[in-house]
């Protein structure tokens, strides 16, 4: 999306962010993403809830047997703890990228088992672009349920806005209204629903800090739509779930490239950087959305954002197409 010329003067840009394209002065240094990897180991509500509504592996019996079954011999992750077809997925997901521009950092997250898969880039700060709506979403409705803030019906309009859409004006409109008087609210908040890697960037707006100029890993994006999956309130988290898995159709890539039988949700972000474009996705699949999957790319001038976005996609398909 394009931050429209009074917003921009309002911010006093010198640099771009969320999903905000620069248009001059951008300066790219290309990189090339490396192939080693790593590991270690729902309904949908038409309103955003209110401040009133209610908060709410098997053993294995076979006997011990001398070497692996035959299906897991020869299986290339297996420290993962996900089984050989996601071993080989795991694989063909970092082959893929290898030969992708820029970087990409991948995380997935088994919620049953605990299994996590986290390629090379997991831990490579991004900008977030507009994945940091969804921390913006948690923070406020928890603080409209703790009685600190009082969302009007306006507000939840914004927040449902930002979440279908990813709406630029309306995350604009509800950071300047929430932020506090030391513009720190959010940010003092975020690391408390995992996001401990988060860092605003200075120099890019006179409002400081600002959603739209801020760095995150793929770690912090996983460890935040857990928090979502398993830490909100369940009423707050079937709405956010039910949001993530209708969005519109220009939000319908990345994660969504698992396909309709995956069943998706995601937040996506993207935008021209200072450095190049950034396509990030981060979202669920799965019944019971017991997958996660977190994305961020960096291009770092290696190519535009429909590069990224068949990236992003095709990563989701790799690990996930066909597996439900």
């Amino acid at each position: 999306m394009v931050m429209s010329v009074a917003a921009a003067a309002l911010l006093g840009l010198t640099g771009c962010g969320g999903d905000v394209a620069a248009k001059e002065g951008v300066s790219t240094t290309p990189s090339t993403s490396a192939s080693s990897t790593s590991a270690s180991a729902s309904a949908s509500s038409s309103a955003p809830p209110s401040a009133s509504s209610p908060q709410g592996t098997p053993a294995n019996t076979a006997p011990a047997k001398p070497s692996e079954p035959p299906q897991q011999q020869n299986c290339p992750l297996p420290q993962t703890g996900f089984d050989c077809d996601f071993q080989q997925r795991f694989a063909a997901a970092q082959a893929y990228v290898a030969k992708r521009p820029g970087t990409v950092g991948i995380v997935v997250r088994d919620r049953q088992t605990g299994a996590v898969w986290r390629n090379d880039h997991a831990t490579t700060p991004v900008w977030t672009a507009s994945t940091i709506k969804l921390a913006m979403s948690v923070n406020l409705f928890l603080r409209d349920r703790a009685g600190s803030i009082h969302l009007s019906d306006e507000d939840r309009s914004l927040i449902q806005a930002m979440l279908h859409s990813s709406d630029d004006n309306a995350a604009d409109t509800l950071w300047f209204r929430y932020a506090g008087d030391d513009h720190l609210t959010f940010n003092n908040a975020f690391p408390g629903y995992g996001m401990t890697s988060l860092a605003p960037q200075r120099g890019f707006s006179k409002f400081y800090p600002y959603w739209g100029f801020q760095k995150c890993t793929p770690d912090d994006l996983d460890r935040l739509i857990n928090y979502v999956l398993g830490s909100l309130p369940g009423d707050l988290r079937d709405y956010i779930v039910g949001q993530l898995s209708a969005v519109d159709p220009d939000q319908q890539w990345g994660v969504w490239g698992a396909g309709p039988a995956a069943q998706p949700g995601n937040k996506d972000g993207w935008s021209d950087e200072q450095g190049g474009s950034v396509m990030n996705s981060v979202g669920f699949v799965g019944p019971g959305h017991r997958y996660t999957l977190a994305v961020m790319n960096s291009l770092n001038g290696e190519g535009g954002q429909e590069v990224g976005r068949v990236t992003d996609s095709q990563v989701a398909k790799l690990i996930f197409g066909g597996r439900f």
